[in-house]
């Protein structure tokens, strides 16, 4: 499966992104789908998780009541809608998918910088 994302850029604090992935294959072959994000220095974080129908989602603490993730398998999409954004939510965001044999795909990530 390829992931391409693509909605980062440079935003002040306060204001929203909205990121969006665009995966190969059909999204209803992809069991759950997320964002990650990594910041200079920093490790690999999860940022939020969607199930294979979009009933279920998980996200950090961090992003709760401000990030929205979602999917269209219609449309082979997922997407972060980022509100109230925060300089220290400046990372690199990554796309995942996880296929139901267990095997985790990345995309090429898309920066994301909040000025103060």
């Amino acid at each position: 499966v390829r992931l391409v994302e693509s909605g980062g850029g440079l935003v002040q604090a306060g204001g929203s992104l909205r990121l969006s992935c665009a995966a190969s294959e059909n999204t209803f072959s992809i069991n759950a789908m997320g964002w990650y994000r990594q910041a200079p220095g920093k490790q690999r974080e999860l940022v939020a998780t969607i199930t294979s129908g979009g009933g279920s989602t998980i996200y950090a603490d961090s992003v709760k009541g401000r990030f929205t993730i979602s999917r269209d398998n219609a449309k082979n999409m997922m997407y972060l809608q980022m509100n109230s954004l925060k300089p220290e939510d400046t990372a690199v965001y990554y796309c995942n998918a996880v296929n139901y044999s267990g095997r985790y795909f990345w995309g090429q990530g898309t920066q994301v910088t909040v000025s103060s």
